[in-house]
């Protein structure tokens, strides 16, 4: 936000930020503002030439709405006639370049809080050609012909030559492709094919032209293809590609003077809806667009550098660019201090688009960097490895909750603990550990469920669910295919039902609802005790109270996962009623089970000021112990909740359910669980 300090007032002022658009094969077909003239583009600032520009604008100096916007040229290239057109229901204006060269635009807001313009270039440009590909040797002006000489550029283009974008074309024309391949697939798997507009800027289409190349007198696909294609065209072979120009934008201004303002590295997902976006098959971008990922929280603040890449920076997840720099390469890129700026989780945050070691060209964390914050590797997750590097608690609670520091409404883990609770590691515990189930064995951890497949064309659901938009759930509708492998029959979550009565509601219920009611009583049991809801500013002025805190951060824990016990059931119910029990007092004597019910004489006894008392539970049982006076009158009740089998000990201060101190005397205590029926004699001593 820009801030402005006259006599001592502070005002807001606007700060336009210019977007240019993408428009996908699927947005031609569906946005009837866009026909007929419109083309499919990548939303780059270098384009091909002859083809449109869409332009939006946003404002990023504050947070008023931009009431009215205009659109001039600075500049065009010479003998350009280029003229800017609205497209008001998008809020949208475009234009066609007409002549290769950089365009400046010009756009004014005005907003409540005044008026102010921007510009941006935009560069037109016929496309080149890779060069080297297939051993072709490159010529000028192929990127190769120069970038060659450049290690760092050698080193992506070899990892790029062998991988899918760059061989597809090859492999559809040669044997692998179906009967039915045609020059429409061809739009996306060559460079610079044109979609829905038909010109000449040096594209596939336009050497193959000049060529005399046709699709009509090889086709079908047939072994051979390629070589002939290569030997007797070797230069539409170098277009003949997912290449360079594919996903950094055509580069003939580029290569004609080293500019490196007129060519672009696009870390934002937009470039592959070009191509990944077009019913039915082609809808990997239509499912990113509805994931969560698509829309991430904007973090924007400014870390200092010995903090970046680490898990106290925040954008490094939070921004796909960040995350690259991060996960990647070690680097330190820009930070997107607005929102203008900000880089979505989308294809390149996750897939090295050059290709690579990993699966599906995954992108491969740095050594030691796969694991969770208090050291525990998660190594063996597969491809889940890039999900749990972002969705973890960032926070080491051995560490953490023993220092009291100051507490805040973000005490405790950050949010998104789901690699945590999936590995069921990093819980707080209070001498003993936490069983831990089997889901994390799963290949691929996360992806295995979140990406099963979605539902099938028509459905509303369709692509709304499973692959890339990683959603289990739209609607009423819950994609449990990815759980079928091991528990076969399930239709939805409400399937998974649990062994027993956990939350104490005398009913058996799935494993989500037991934890959601168990979460309940955890919430009860913490401060202020007796209502639905949690004070952290409570648990923070009790601040001696170590097992109070972790039984808090246990309880952000599992609140932060999201899945009610799905991805750790077992483990999610042990961790929320030890932290019940250590909440309202109660401490698990390590983790023997006992054969039968029992109450122990307190100790001391006599006592001053308080005393403990120790019982066994060999099953599951809603327990009470209450405390009883000499007339048999109820003075405090110490447990009431259903437990699991166990030892366990508890306290009594010497006060009444008012928290006032009782007097001297004999006291009773009480043990009820079940049909079992204990009670014994102490005596208070003041």
């Amino acid at each position: 936000m820009i801030l402005v300090l006259t006599a001592g007032v502070l005002f807001s002022a606007p700060k336009p930020k210019i977007l240019p658009q993408l428009v996908t094969p699927e947005m031609l077909k569906t946005t009837a503002v866009l026909a007929p003239d419109s083309c499919v583009t990548t939303g780059l600032a270098v384009v091909a030439n002859k083809l449109y520009v869409y332009l939006s604008v946003m404002n990023i100096g504050d947070t008023a709405t931009i009431q009215s916007s205009t659109y001039t040229f600075d500049s065009k290239p010479t003998g350009s006639t280029a003229t800017i057109t609205t497209i008001p229901s998008l809020g949208w204006v475009k234009f066609k370049t007409d002549v290769a060269g950089q365009y400046v635009v010009r756009t004014s807001i005005t907003t409540s809080t005044g008026t102010k313009d921007t510009t941006i270039k935009i560069t037109a440009a016929n496309f080149v050609g890779v060069g080297n590909f297939q051993n072709v040797p490159a010529a000028y002006p192929n990127c190769m012909s120069c970038h060659a000489t450049w290690s760092n550029f050698q080193t992506i283009f070899n990892k790029w030559k062998v991988s899918g974008h760059a061989n597809i074309f090859k492999t559809e024309i040669d044997s692998g492709g179906p009967s039915y391949y045609s020059t429409s697939c061809m739009k996306c798997h060559t460079i610079g094919y044109d979609h829905n507009s038909y010109v000449d800027n040096h594209g596939f289409d336009d050497v193959a032209r000049q060529v005399g190349w046709s699709w009509s007198a090889w086709s079908p696909p047939k072994k051979g293809n390629w070589d002939s294609l290569k030997n007797k065209y070797p230069t539409l072979s170098q277009f003949a590609t997912i290449g360079c120009e594919s996903c950094h934008g055509a580069g003939g201004e580029h290569a004609a003077g080293g500019d490196t303002t007129k060519i672009e590295i696009p870390y934002k997902p937009y470039v592959c809806g070009t191509c990944h976006e077009e019913y039915w098959r082609h809808t990997t971008y239509t499912q990113w667009r509805a994931s969560l990922h698509s829309n991430p929280v904007f973090e924007g603040r400014t870390v200092a550098d010995s903090l970046r890449n680490n898990l106290n920076d925040c954008n490094r997840c939070h921004d796909g660019r960040d995350f690259i720099g991060y996960y990647s390469y070690n680097r330190k890129d820009p930070i997107a201090l607005n929102k203008g700026d900000m880089t979505p989780i989308g294809c390149q945050t996750c897939h090295d688009p050059h290709g690579g070691s990993g699966n599906y060209a995954l992108r491969v964390p740095t050594t030691g960097s796969d694991t969770l914050a208090n050291g525990v590797s998660y190594n063996s997750a597969g491809n889940g490895r890039v999900c749990m590097s972002c969705h973890s608690a960032r926070r080491n609670n051995t560490t953490y909750v023993t220092v009291r520091g100051s507490f805040s409404s973000t005490w405790g883990p950050h949010e998104n603990t789901q690699g945590d609770v999936l590995w069921g590691s990093n819980f707080a515990t209070f001498g003993f550990p936490f069983v831990s189930g089997s889901h994390k064995n799963n290949p691929g951890a996360c992806v295995s469920c979140h990406m099963a497949a979605t539902t099938d064309t028509g459905t509303v659901s369709h692509d709304k669910v499973g692959v890339h938009s990683m959603n289990m759930t739209y609607g009423t509708y819950e994609n449990v295919k990815g759980c079928l492998s091991c528990h076969p029959g399930v239709t939805s979550f409400e399937d998974f039902m649990a062994p027993q009565d956990f939350d104490g509601n005398n009913l058996v219920e799935s494993w989500q609802k037991e934890v959601a009611g168990t979460l309940r009583n955890l919430r009860i049991a913490l401060p202020p005790r007796g209502l639905d809801s949690v004070n952290w500013q409570v648990i923070a002025k009790d601040s001696n109270n170590l097992n109070l805190r972790k039984s808090y951060w246990n309880y952000r824990m599992i609140t932060a996962d999201g899945s009610m016990g799905i991805h750790n059931p077992f483990l999610t119910i042990q961790v929320l009623l030890t932290s019940i029990n250590y909440a309202v007092g109660i401490e698990q004597q390590g983790t023997e089970i006992p054969k039968v019910f029992e109450l122990s004489q307190n100790y001391p006894n006599p006592f001053n000021p308080s005393t403990k008392i120790d019982f066994s539970l060999p099953r599951v049982e809603n327990v009470t112990i209450k405390i009883y006076d000499m007339t048999g009158r109820e003075i405090n009740t110490l447990v009431n909740m259903k437990m699991q089998p166990g030892k366990y000990s508890t306290d009594w201060r010497g006060v009444d359910a008012n928290n006032r101190m009782v007097s001297s005397g004999v006291y009773f205590y009480r043990l009820v669980a079940g049909g079992n029926v204990i009670t014994k004699k102490m005596v208070l001593v003041k």
